[in-house]
């Protein structure tokens, strides 16, 4: 029992140092939601997000949902929030271009208001 609880052990370790390196890039940006945004245009708007990964080459995972705490910035309050998981600055440089984007971005404009916050996070 106790050699597999070491290799266990060994194992995990090995698998979180092996992360460490990673060159991922985390593309995130706040948002300030449209008050007449009615629940079709907030379910097409889930929908299309939850869809990037599977349609964008290098787009692995993406988050979204109300901040915690809403941030204000240059006026307007920031209340909702994405964050989008890339294998590199390379994708993050494509996505835009992407005819996936496209059709996501049309979705996305009906549930917020113009302008975002907007940062990208580097790997080491």
């Amino acid at each position: 029992m106790s050699k597999l609880l070491l290799c266990s052990a060994a194992v995990l370790l090995l698998t979180n140092g092996a992360f460490a390196g990673e060159k991922k890039l985390m593309h995130c940006f706040a948002f300030t939601p449209i008050a007449t945004a009615t629940p079709a245009e907030w379910d097409a708007f889930f929908k299309a997000t939850d869809e990037l990964p599977k349609k964008i080459k290098g787009l692995r995972h993406v988050w979204y949902g109300k901040l915690a705490h809403p941030l204000k910035h240059n006026n307007a309050i920031r209340e909702y929030g994405v964050c989008m998981e890339m294998d590199s600055a390379e994708v993050r440089e494509n996505y835009g271009k992407d005819p996936a984007h496209e059709a996501w971005s049309k979705a996305y404009a009906k549930v917020h208001v113009d302008g975002t916050t907007t940062f990208d996070i580097l790997g080491q």
